[in-house]
């Protein structure tokens, strides 16, 4: 169950690095998809009572197989588009696990799985709030708030707070 209050909504997003690579999940087998066609990261919605940190874990060995065993929140990210409501997303970056290359096992129901190098991301198909906070987590060592205003699929105004 997902924590939904007044269209407030609390997710995770994790990029799992690896070789200078993240493990991304291109969105094209998830029916009514928001993020249709889109290049993430892996992770999802809260359930009730969960932590940030015990969502994260939950979502990644989900839809990845792994068991995260090093990670760190990196930022907080507030979306704001009209008829979607507010969803606070805690982002993490994540450089240890355990278990099976999940862009090998084919396991995830939501997309497929695949690593990205670095210097390839910027040619993905990404939401443009993506692309800012994706930047952020490659470059940026210190932690963000980054806010990101939506009308439909375009990003009409950000606040960054590092």
């Amino acid at each position: 169950m997902a924590l939904e209050n007044d269209s407030r909504i609390l997710t995770t997003l994790c990029y799992i690095e690896k070789d200078r690579s993240y493990l991304m999940m291109h969105r094209i087998t998830k029916e009514n998809d928001i993020n249709e066609g889109k290049w993430i990261g892996v992770g999802g919605h809260f359930r009730e009572a969960e932590s940030p940190e015990e969502c994260l874990l939950r979502e990644v060995k989900e839809e990845t197989g792994l068991d995260l065993t090093s990670f760190r929140l990196r930022g907080i990210v507030t979306f704001i588009s009209e008829g979607w409501g507010y969803e606070y997303m805690f982002l993490y970056s994540a450089d240890g696990f355990e278990g099976q290359d999940p862009a090998e096992a084919d396991i995830c129901d939501e997309g497929v799985l695949q690593w990205i190098p670095w210097e390839q991301i910027p040619q993905l198909n990404l939401w443009a709030g993506d692309r800012i906070f994706l930047d952020l987590l490659m470059k940026e060592e210190r932690f963000f708030s980054l806010k990101l205003v939506y009308s439909g699929d375009e990003l009409i105004q950000t606040k960054l707070t590092i």
